[in-house]
């Protein structure tokens, strides 16, 4: 998998959060994008999951050398990030159930199994609106990094978790960076400080 970026821009109003853009995400080369609170990363990762349309340029998704069309690229996405919503009306058991059936678990990974990785297996009959900020967290973690889909984008991704909680973020996240292709949006270090390229957004608000 490779996402090609293309002289990417986004402008509100009359004011341009960030231009000309271009650069190559790869599978296995994770990627880091940094900046102060608005300088424009989430919606940076916005516009690389088809989420939000740019200004100017292209994000052009590619398998196998060949491109997908832009409808299809959010099958190749999972995304965690704070403004991701979790239908928490569901116990923890009824989501995974629901989600899995829309977004499939990879090979070889079952919802028991996720249970066991995400440390939730004795909250799986409580409803999500009872869980704590940091068991949230972890459950949109959780489905993101085990999701089927080769791309995983990430934003904040240690917000609300404690130390123990980030211990678990940075143990399974270099469980995936080689089969993945990984995109993090921060600005603390221990988030992406396995992250091969390491790119400050605010170098394309000129």
């Amino acid at each position: 998998m490779r996402i090609e970026v293309e002289q990417l821009g986004k402008k509100f109003q009359r004011e341009w959060i960030f231009r000309n853009v271009s650069l190559t995400l790869k599978q296995g080369q994770p990627c880091a994008f940094t900046g102060p609170n608005g300088s424009g990363k989430s919606t940076f990762l916005l516009m690389l999951a088809g989420l939000m349309p740019p200004t100017v340029g292209k994000v052009i998704y590619f398998q196998q050398d060949k491109a997908l069309e832009e409808e299809t690229v959010y099958q190749q996405v999972s995304i965690a990030a704070p403004y991701v919503e979790l239908v928490e009306e569901f116990t923890l058991q009824e989501f995974l159930e629901f989600h899995t059936a829309l977004k499939p678990l990879q090979s070889g990974m079952t919802v028991s199994a996720l249970l066991e990785r995400m440390y939730l297996r004795e909250a799986r009959q409580k409803y999500i609106h009872q869980f704590s900020s940091g068991m949230k967290q972890r459950l949109k973690l959780g489905i993101s990094f085990y999701a089927q889909n080769p791309v995983l984008l990430l934003d904040e991704p240690c917000s609300n978790l404690d130390q123990q909680g980030i211990h678990w973020y940075q143990e399974e996240v270099r469980r995936l960076i080689k089969d993945k292709l990984v995109v993090i949006c921060s600005n603390q270090t221990y988030e992406y400080d396995f992250c091969q390229q390491v790119v400050d957004i605010v170098q394309y608000k000129r």
